[in-house]
């Protein structure tokens, strides 16, 4: 069992930047590739970002997020940079067993956070 909790989300003017926390529970882990998603009113869960237990990231989109954990601390970050109004949503972080594959179907995570609400005025 893994619990998850993000911190760091809150209002930002555009252009600006926001980083994201998301704290882990347990002690493995390291065997849990970790995920970022989000969710803006009306609109199906996206994937942003994901990163395996040994730190290989990926990206829906490369260039404004990036992604990266520090397995000491059992935490995931999100660090956004040039924010723009649609970036305005729920971020989640979420977890599933490191099978080395890099996924980014929500469907295949087993945990998640609450949700950090991001909000993005233009």
């Amino acid at each position: 069992q893994v619990q998850l909790v993000e911190s760091g989300g809150g209002l930002v003017q555009a252009g600006g930047s926001l980083r994201l926390s998301c704290a882990a529970s347990g002690r493995t882990f390291s065997s849990y590739a970790m995920g970022w998603f989000r969710q803006a009113p009306g609109k199906e869960r996206e994937f942003v970002a994901a990163i395996s237990g040994s730190g290989v990231s990926t990206y829906l989109t490369k260039g404004r997020f990036t992604i990266s954990r520090d397995n000491a601390e059992s935490t995931v970050y999100l660090q956004m940079n040039s924010l723009k109004p649609e970036d305005t949503a729920v971020y989640y972080c979420a977890a599933r067993y490191d099978d080395g594959l890099q996924r980014s179907d929500p469907r295949v995570y087993d945990y998640w956070g609450q949700g950090t609400q991001v909000t993005v005025s233009s």
